[in-house]
């Protein structure tokens, strides 16, 4: 269909659907044997840059100047002396590069360090999504959340996972201060940006600005799962 110029990705004023079809791959500054797909950066008016980088075994994503989180989608990356598998992340505030032990993906989310006074400045750590505790959402047992970074006022930014049961969905409509970037993981379902509604499947990837109605409801017979970052306690 692509032969036909036809795509679900779209780009609106308050909102992005970027779908794999439309996927570009080029090298960041430094990167070896890696590229990068640039989803979302100030160039679209966003406070933070998000993007999926593709390693061969052996390649390199240099230190970045801003706080950095990794999660890794699938091969075995290392941070300093931490490697990490599938489902694992790591965030660090320090110029730190990232090496791949195998070919391997994560997602890479970057944003200048806000601090507040009197307030310490976030340590370097690592985890894996499983080992995150799993909350229901507003009560709802069919939608649970795993939080991947500490609710801890030194951070400026949070970084959830949420699984849908088929046929569950958010209990309304959200316009917030806070944007949004989101990777789908995990099946599919209609997402409501601003009045528009889209069908949306793993591999997508969601830009929403602050004050953007947004809505999700999964479709399908399996769970549907993605990775949100929400700008936070600033």
């Amino acid at each position: 269909m692509q032969q036909l110029g036809f795509t679900r990705s779209a780009h609106c004023a308050d909102h992005i659907l970027q779908t794999p079809d439309t996927f570009v791959h080029a090298p960041l500054p430094g990167m070896r044997g890696a590229t990068a797909v640039v989803h979302v950066g100030p160039a679209r008016g966003a406070k933070f840059t998000q993007y999926t980088a593709e390693f061969e075994a052996g390649g390199h994503l240099p230190p970045s100047e801003f706080q950095r989180f990794v999660y890794v989608l699938e091969g075995e990356l290392t941070a300093g002396t931490k490697t990490l598998a599938q489902g694992h992340f790591h965030y660090t505030k320090l110029p730190m590069a990232i090496a791949a032990k195998t070919k391997a993906r994560a997602t890479v989310i970057e944003k200048p360090y806000q601090p507040l006074p009197a307030v310490a400045h976030p340590s370097e750590f690592s985890g894996q999504e499983k080992a995150c505790a799993s909350e229901a959402l507003d009560g709802n047992p069919a939608l649970q959340v795993r939080r991947l970074i500490p609710a801890d006022a030194s951070f400026d930014f949070a970084v959830n996972t949420m699984t849908f049961q088929p046929g569950a969905a958010l209990s309304m409509v959200e316009m917030h201060v806070m944007e949004h970037g989101l990777l789908m993981l995990e099946g599919g379902g209609i997402y409501r940006l601003g009045d528009r509604w889209y069908p949306v499947t793993a591999g997508d990837f969601i830009w929403m600005a602050p004050y953007c109605p947004q809505w999700f409801g999964a479709i399908g017979e399996t769970p549907a799962k993605y990775l949100i970052y929400k700008d936070w306690n600033r």
